[in-house]
């Protein structure tokens, strides 16, 4: 078992414990991780990892924690957050290389700013880098690994660079589900900074009006059927609007479930549930969530995901 003295012996970040994950995750539920680090740099998060994994100690990376259900038991071992220490984004040559903590909303204005287009429909995409590159996080036809070229991770206990060519990117899906991002790089086309600020306005408004940005929520719940459209699927399961507890399916946008206030992991789970088993009895689609649950037992994971 690991200690918060074994952990200060690699460690030089900042340490809680028992810190409640509903406070880092988007959704705002979830109970309290054991640890919960906030590294001091690149090498910080190395060093700790690497002492983790030769002790068989569990670990969570946390961006924005978008695109999680945390347990409402919490998290055995500790959770590590990004968003602190692996935040810069800079220009090297016709290259952009952003850290895995850098905001996605951050990186696009960078971006934009510096009259390079690409990554303009991206705006609004709630968490970070490393998150977005990991689940291949895209909008409106793009994704964030159209114009990427190489990724810095942490994989078998070594600092490796992948190139994208090796990443198998795929529909929300890469090969780095298992490893640590660290930094990406892009090289992206020029554009007019007017033509890109005001195309990035437009898709936020259009964000702003289809989806229920005001109420917590992880994003998207499922995936996309090929062909088809999961909000499309639930809404035509007549499951708009349904809600357990003080969580609800959006009103807004169905593959959204929003916490209205005090909701629990559990009362999204039943939800996600609910909805799975109605859409594949009205339409035999079993819908794939898109979501990473945290924290459950083994069988519900078998169940719902």
């Amino acid at each position: 078992m690991v200690s918060l003295a074994d952990i200060k012996k690699f460690f030089r970040g900042h340490i809680a414990i028992n810190e409640p994950m509903a406070k880092y995750t988007s959704m705002r539920v979830g109970g309290p991780s054991d640890y919960y680090l906030e590294p001091t740099d690149k090498r910080d998060l190395v060093e700790i990892v690497t002492y983790f994994q030769k002790n068989n100690f569990p670990y969570l990376i946390l961006g924005r924690g978008s695109n999680l259900l945390v347990s409402d038991d919490g998290v055995r071992g500790a959770a590590i957050n990004l968003e602190a220490s692996l935040s810069a984004i800079r220009m090297e040559g016709d290259l952009v290389i952003a850290e895995a903590g850098v905001h996605m909303a951050t990186f696009v204005d960078f971006c934009i700013q510096q009259g390079l287009s690409g990554v303009e429909m991206l705006a609004g995409i709630p968490g970070s880098l490393g998150g977005a590159v990991v689940m291949n996080a895209g909008a409106y036809g793009g994704t964030i690994s159209d114009h990427l070229v190489e990724v810095e991770v942490y994989r078998d206990r070594q600092v490796q660079v992948v190139k994208k060519e090796d990443a198998q990117f795929a529909y929300r899906q890469s090969s780095f589900t298992h490893d640590i991002v660290l930094t990406a790089s892009f090289r992206l086309p020029q554009g007019n900074k007017e033509e890109l600020m005001l195309r990035r306005r437009e898709f936020i408004l259009k964000r702003n009006i289809t989806q229920p940005l005001t109420l917590p929520n992880s994003g998207s719940m499922f995936r996309n059927p090929a062909g088809n459209h999961a909000a499309r699927l639930i809404e035509q399961a007549g499951l708009k609007g349904k809600r357990v507890g003080n969580a609800q399916i959006s009103e807004k946008h169905a593959n959204f479930i929003v916490n209205l206030g005090g909701a629990k992991a559990s009362d999204v789970l039943t939800l996600v549930d609910l909805t799975r088993r109605t859409v594949y009895q009205n339409t035999g689609i079993l819908l794939e969530l898109e979501v990473k649950l945290i924290g459950f037992p083994n069988e519900v994971k078998r169940e719902v995901a």
